[in-house]
């Protein structure tokens, strides 16, 4: 095999609590993960030396600090792989969006280094192997519904979430995840998730039960950043989502529906008001 294509997919956070902050200014966390359907794609191909990239997005850099380009160096040093692969990189997926897009490419590039060089790992070895690039790369390494806890790299696989549709819209800025754990009171969150019974919710097939426990501690900070998102949120609802919530640090903002039917609508009103830049209708996977 020469050439290998692999589908990088979002992810968004059904729930997402801060726990504590910890002394080595890392974030102790406890959320719910899950992998949507909107997704990036990789094309993998086997070149005589080096590691190369290119991509469709004009505001991504090929060098080596894309995480990407750094995923596939750590798998040849790792395991000393003969030759080189070139990447290219098909960007769909919103950027500093909450939404774990580089994660979830050099996630891809792991799994699509490990099929094109025949080395056929199992996943448990690539989410290890993934941490050391960054907290969300394991999990977009297992994908599907999962609870992530420690600093978002313990990971409980759960049973797939229930049927619901998606609308999924990025405003016209950009949120840095730094910024936002450096100005979250950690100790001072009044109000937490309740993350567990969320578990025992999927675990039961209970939408009704995703629904109300649905929160994301970090929107105390971003939010009173930027106030699009609070009516986004908001805007959502009133186009008929059952719920809605921001995804990550932001400042992507996402609707549950019901029905496809109405999700369709609140797409299409939200693409013709502009209140985001970057809309979509997609479903969990």
């Amino acid at each position: 095999m020469n050439e290998y294509r692999i589908k990088a997919h979002a992810k968004i956070n059904l729930g997402l609590d801060v726990i504590r902050r910890l002394p080595n200014g890392y974030h102790e966390v406890r959320m719910i993960m899950q992998s949507i359907g909107l997704c990036d794609e990789l094309e993998l191909t086997k070149a005589p030396e080096g590691i190369t990239l290119t991509t469709d997005h004009p505001e991504l850099s090929c060098g080596e600090d894309n995480l990407v380009c750094r995923a596939a160096r750590l798998m040849f040093d790792t395991w000393r792989l003969p030759g080189g692969v070139h990447i290219h990189l098909h960007k769909n997926i919103p950027i500093a969006a909450g939404m774990a897009g580089g994660s979830a490419d050099a996630a891809a590039a792991m799994k699509g280094i490990s099929r094109l060089f025949d080395l056929d790992l199992p996943l448990s070895r690539l989410m290890e192997l993934g941490v050391s690039l960054g907290a969300d790369v394991p999990y977009c390494v297992l994908g599907g519904t999962a609870l992530a806890e420690g600093i978002g790299e313990k990971l409980t696989p759960l049973a797939p979430a229930p049927d619901f549709y998606l609308v999924v819209a990025k405003p016209d800025i950009s949120v840095s995840t730094k910024y936002v754990y450096e100005h979250l009171d950690a100790e001072g969150i009044q109000k937490h998730p309740d993350i567990s019974g969320m578990v025992r919710a999927i675990e039961s097939g209970s939408l009704q039960g995703i629904l109300d426990r649905m929160g994301n501690v970090l929107e105390t900070v971003t939010v009173a950043a930027y106030p699009i998102i609070a009516d986004l949120k908001y805007r959502l609802r009133e186009l008929g989502a059952v719920n809605s919530l921001m995804s990550g640090s932001g400042p992507t903002v996402f609707g549950i529906f019901l029905s496809e039917q109405a999700a369709e609508f609140a797409c299409g009103q939200l693409k013709n008001e502009r209140l985001a830049n970057q809309v979509y209708l997609t479903t969990p996977t």
